[in-house]
């Protein structure tokens, strides 16, 4: 796998207006991979991490990307991508700190629509249960919600994609390393093209 950060310049009308369109960040992002005559992107993930004076994007991808080709995204940059190749030693028994933005949700069975959780209890009870199936344990977690993001059509339109954003930190215990491996590398949740779903892992202090 590989790891970019992109610093971006949010003194800039077009980083600012990415940041507020997640439909046309994920074009963007998208650039700088394969496309489906070149053999596809492969899974890739990414995130941003914003405050009031910064914001750094993070992608995981399984392929190399070319950031030079995503000249759109890069125009707004506050220095040239970083890039990296990921290949962490885990395993199982071990204990890491986490830290993700995803989308929990719940299939309606009336609709077969999937719904965005709002509730605190539900949405630890939801990763929980991502882990029961992921090869980890949540030991301890912090939750904050990220609001909703929707992509270029707007809110008054009823096709639009609607995301609800939470962003999930703490300590999790890697129950089983195959299972984690997979959960690492194809994210967590849904809504994964749109920026949720990517676990970022640092050794537990």
């Amino acid at each position: 796998m590989y790891l970019s950060r992109l610093k971006m310049d949010i003194s800039r009308r077009a980083t600012r207006e990415f940041l507020i369109n997640h439909y046309q960040l994920h074009l963007a992002v998208y650039r700088a991979f394969p496309d489906a005559a070149d053999g596809g992107p492969g899974r890739v993930l990414y995130r941003v991490d914003q405050s009031e004076q910064s914001a750094v994007l993070f992608v995981q991808s399984e392929k190399k990307p070319d950031w030079t080709k995503a000249e759109i995204l890069c125009n707004g940059l506050l220095v040239s991508p970083e890039c990296k190749l990921f290949s962490p030693n885990i395993q199982a028994g071990q204990t890491l700190f986490f830290y993700t933005r995803a989308n929990p949700t719940i299939r309606q069975s009336s609709t077969g629509r999937r719904i965005g959780i709002t509730n605190e209890a539900d949405q630890l009870a939801w990763l929980k249960r991502k882990g029961e199936d992921g090869g980890f344990a949540v030991v301890g977690c912090q939750i904050m919600s990220d609001g909703v993001s929707c992509d270029d059509k707007g809110f008054e339109d009823k096709d639009k994609l609607r995301h609800f954003g939470v962003r999930f930190s703490g300590f999790l215990d890697v129950t089983d390393q195959e299972k984690f491996m997979k959960t690492l590398e194809s994210g967590l949740g849904s809504s994964k093209g749109f920026g949720f779903g990517l676990l970022s892992l640092a050794p537990a202090r």
